[in-house]
């Protein structure tokens, strides 16, 4: 393209795949998502991450990567520019863009600042609140041992005298409307805004806490009656977590509380377009919408994510991008697989930039008009760590705590933090249109015919019926690996 468009990347954390109504889903309260796809934008019903949790899937979506290239599998190795490792921001830089970033990180190491990665690195002047009240646990945890302690939801929350709860996401979004509605500049635009939300812990205020239909909220995924087809992690998670006396309805009013969280991010989505418009910008601007990873929200008796298994809750994102208006676009839900690595890959299309790196993202342009809806024949996604790799083990999250298990997170972080037993082994999955492989290292593989079990609770790995196609996602997923396994830098020394 001749002209940069500008480039707004609106990236929630922890957004399931399938809260969205254009998707189908009746309870889902997104109306300016619906609305995009209908008119000029492309919505993919599969898409997936390449982890699970925040930080490494920030990595790999910014760089084109997959985690295994440089080891991004845990919550404290980022991106990391003076030893040679990529950053889509800096390359946008670089590249002519003025970078507005505004919201929360888990991309760059935080010591070393952000002057290399964007223009300005928002600060609101006024303080927001703290999210959820977290610093008020003790009014909606519940005591240590009870089954509200880990189950992370607060439920309504209080604004006071205000009409919003002015939290960090509040916060931002607000500055970037400021920031859209004054800016003057000469360069392309970059707006990335990683906001927190529907992240747990599960609390939203009015009106969208009352927003959504309780009786329109799809089925659960029921609880496993025997766990030993599944990750060891996540029979330890449902043990510690403690809800399995909830009730449908308890259940109910969680998973509802979480897709208020989700209309309000699309409510706030809404009023960044309107400003877009307002200023003459919207046709000029390419729009990217996606989460780092999904939640269960009570699937399989648990809530919150995992970092190394890979059930269409967590694995499966939004993804929805809006090319600028010079681009021909067939709007629409798209049943092409693609991966979050063929974000930046797009971006790099559309603005016409060569990265000066090797990466394995694939455009997504074709897709985008209409040319095709075939992208790729499979999609992945990895986590865990092997035995006896402390590095990974995140202890720091224990260490800094008095009593760590009054952490919301303990019922996951204490099996991450030990080699007691494989709860956190390394793994990857291999998914197709029609079935899911996913290899454990020191666990039982997973093998499921998603045509038939949608849900996954029936692991077929010993099933002989399924022989042949077990053999071929096991040389996919060879395939994968040999292809991706490393990236042999542009620059080349002397010898």
């Amino acid at each position: 393209m001749s002209k940069k468009p500008h480039i707004l990347i609106f990236n929630p954390d922890q957004w399931r795949g399938d809260v969205m109504g254009h998707l189908g889903n009746p309870a889902a309260v997104t109306p300016h998502l619906d609305h995009m796809v209908e008119t000029d934008a492309v919505s993919f019903r599969t898409a997936v991450c390449q982890n699970t949790v925040c930080t490494p899937s920030r990595c790999s979506f910014m760089t084109g990567w997959y985690p295994h290239v440089r080891g991004h599998r845990t919550m404290h190795y980022m991106l990391r520019a003076h030893e040679g490792e990529p950053n889509l921001l800096h390359v946008l830089r670089d590249n002519g863009y003025f970078v507005w970033w505004g919201g929360k990180n888990d991309l760059v190491p935080g010591q070393l600042g952000y002057d290399k990665d964007c223009d300005i690195k928002y600060k609101p002047e006024r303080p927001p609140r703290p999210m959820w009240e977290i610093d008020r646990q003790d009014t909606w945890r519940g005591e240590p041992g009870s089954d509200s302690y880990y189950s992370f939801y607060v439920g309504k929350q209080d604004t006071g005298d205000e009409d919003i709860y002015y939290d960090g996401d509040w916060a931002n979004v607000l500055g970037a409307l400021d920031f859209i509605r004054s800016y003057e500049g000469e360069q392309p635009v970059c707006i990335f805004l990683p906001l927190t939300y529907p992240h747990p812990p599960y609390g939203v205020e009015e009106p969208w806490y009352s927003l959504i239909d309780r009786a329109k909220i799809p089925p659960r995924t029921p609880t496993p009656e025997n766990w030993d087809d599944k990750a060891s992690l996540l029979k330890a998670i449902y043990e510690m977590q403690n809800l399995g006396d909830w009730d449908e309805e308890r259940w109910t009013e969680l998973r509802a509380v979480y897709y208020g969280m989700c209309a309000r991010l699309d409510h706030q989505f809404g009023l960044l377009i309107d400003a877009l418009k307002e200023t003459g910008m919207y046709d000029d601007t390419a729009i990217f919408i996606f989460a780092d990873h999904g939640d269960y929200t009570g699937d399989y008796g648990i809530v919150e994510k995992t970092q190394n298994t890979f059930e269409d809750a967590l694995a499966r994102v939004p993804f929805i991008i809006k090319p600028p208006a010079i681009l021909p676009v067939q709007a629409r839900v798209s049943d092409a697989l693609v991966e979050l690595v063929d974000f930046p890959a797009t971006v790099y299309d559309l603005a016409g930039i060569q990265p000066g790196y090797w990466h394995f993202g694939k455009s997504l342009r074709p897709v985008l008009t209409g040319e095709t809806d075939v992208h790729r024949d499979a999609i992945f996604c990895e986590g865990g760590r092997l035995l006896g790799e402390e590095q990974c083990m995140e202890k720091t999250s224990v260490t800094r705590m008095e009593d760590p298990s009054t952490s919301l997170y303990w019922p996951r972080i204490k099996h991450q933090v030990t080699d007691e037993q494989p709860w956190h082994t390394k793994a990857a999955m291999c998914r197709t249109r029609d079935f899911k492989y996913i290899r454990r290292h020191y666990e039982k593989d997973e093998l499921y015919d998603l045509r038939h079990d949608p849900q996954e609770m029936h692991n077929l790995i010993d099933n002989p019926a399924y022989t042949d196609i077990l053999l071929q996602l096991k040389e996919r997923l060879l395939t994968w690996y040999m292809e991706t396994c490393d990236v042999v830098p542009f620059e080349t020394d002397q010898r």
